[in-house]
């Protein structure tokens, strides 16, 4: 193979472009000169990486970029799996968990491009119990301990406040506070629910915040994915599986693998790295569940991702397919939390300054600010085991980077993008 010639890519061994055949064929392989990159400065991505292996600070990884239509970087590290010391190869299997978000996302807004659902309409509209919800306020008891006064909402959550965080569900498992903390007692995760059943248990449990007035990170896409449901008819992965994940040919990308054949292909973290937070732990997906969290539930490999983003990076087309308008990939990349939408970010914006959210991801609105290159209009989101994607429609690119590491996974996002952007020839 003439992929990537000389030695930015020593041994991308044939094996695993045969492994990745459907994603590999797809995509015109090109020297990185071509697509605009430095080689020698592109490699530098090679060399730290391998270095983080080495060092026992993460058991593999695996990145790609595609920037002009093009594949310019592609290359494999370490092992999937610190247990069995299987290598890393382009068919493993992923957690993605926050990265199912976008997809979700996508779906849904399918559905707003039939006439099936409006961003304005009540959340009540579609799961009543929401019609019910109140907004915790922490104050003094008479004891002076902390209480947890329960007001009416101002106004209801819409399908908007869903996709954009502002909604005032928030997560238990992160962060502090008297609402967050009765999402805890509340044991969201036992059993064995389906979403409408835990939909109705979010229902239960009070807002964080006014509906509309503050970014906060939460279940609000696994929500959303229950409305998925009920507007469409089908089970959550059914709908997106006809609509996205087949048309796609993203074969590899679902809730849970259940073919054994498959299984060891699903890569792990180091022992000590599968707590993600309070009450909160890294998931089996070879365990099948009726859960299907369009909020963090999906498994998946880098070439199906990569498929995906490029198809969000082509306005909303890929291989002669059209799944969203233009104008509607647009609208999602614009940012929804603007001062126009007199929106605060909460005490854990995650994403960071210098960005806003758009529909299911970060949007960049500052060419500074943020302690990280990278250009205006840049959409991105990344997963809490380790994985990451951006999608940057002014270079023409994207972006896809997959570990299971929760320790180092900050870390390496903002440096593999330094290093992405230091290696731009024009």
């Amino acid at each position: 193979m003439k992929f990537l010639r000389n030695s930015l890519l020593p041994l991308v061994a044939v094996a695993v472009f045969t492994a990745g055949a459907a994603f590999a064929d797809s995509l015109v392989r090109t020297d990185p000169e071509v697509a605009g990159f430095s080689r020698d400065r592109l490699g530098r991505i090679s060399s730290y990486l391998k270095n983080e292996v080495a060092t026992n600070k993460i058991p593999g990884a695996i990145m790609l970029i595609q920037r002009k239509g093009k594949l310019a970087y592609f290359e494999t590290f370490g092992v999937r799996d610190p247990a069995t010391k299987a290598p890393m190869t382009a068919n493993t299997i992923f957690r993605i968990y926050s990265m199912s978000k976008p997809i979700t996302t996508v779906a849904a807004m399918m559905l707003v491009e039939e006439g099936r659902l409006s961003l304005e309409e009540p959340l009540s509209k579609y799961i009543p119990s929401f019609a019910n919800v109140k907004v915790g306020v922490e104050k003094k008891g008479e004891d002076g301990k902390p209480a947890l006064d329960l007001v009416a909402p101002r106004r209801p959550i819409f399908i908007q406040d869903l996709m954009r965080h502002t909604s005032g569900i928030t997560y238990g498992f992160f962060g502090e506070g008297a609402v967050k903390s009765s999402y805890l007692d509340a044991h969201l995760f036992e059993g064995d629910v389906d979403n409408a059943e835990f939909a109705e248990r979010i229902a239960k449990l009070p807002l964080a915040y006014q509906p509309g007035s503050t970014w906060d990170y939460s279940h609000s896409t696994d929500i959303l994915g229950r409305v998925v449901e009920i507007v469409s008819g089908k089970s959550l992965y059914q709908f997106e599986k006809e609509s996205i994940l087949d048309p796609l040919g993203m074969k590899d990308t679902s809730f849970y693998v259940t073919d054994k054949a498959r299984q060891a292909l699903i890569a792990e973290p180091f022992p000590n790295e599968r707590k993600l937070g309070k009450d909160f732990e890294m998931n089996d997906p070879r365990i099948p569940r009726k859960w299907e969290a369009g909020g963090h539930g999906m498994v998946s490999t880098i070439g199906d991702y990569a498929r995906f983003t490029q198809m969000l990076l082509n306005g909303g087309a890929l291989d002669g397919r059209r799944y969203l308008s233009p104008k509607t990939i647009a609208f999602m990349g614009a940012n929804h939390i603007g001062p126009a939408a007199d929106v605060v970010p909460g005490p854990y914006y995650l994403p960071g300054a210098g960005f806003g959210f758009g529909l299911g991801f970060a949007v960049r609105t500052e060419a500074g600010v943020a302690p990280v290159a990278g250009s205006v209009g840049e959409m991105s989101w990344s997963g809490a085991a380790g994985t990451s994607f951006w999608i940057d429609p002014k270079e023409d690119m994207s972006v896809v980077f997959m570990a299971q590491t929760v320790a180092q996974r900050g870390r390496l996002r903002l440096t593999i993008k330094n290093i992405v952007y230091g290696a731009f020839e024009k």
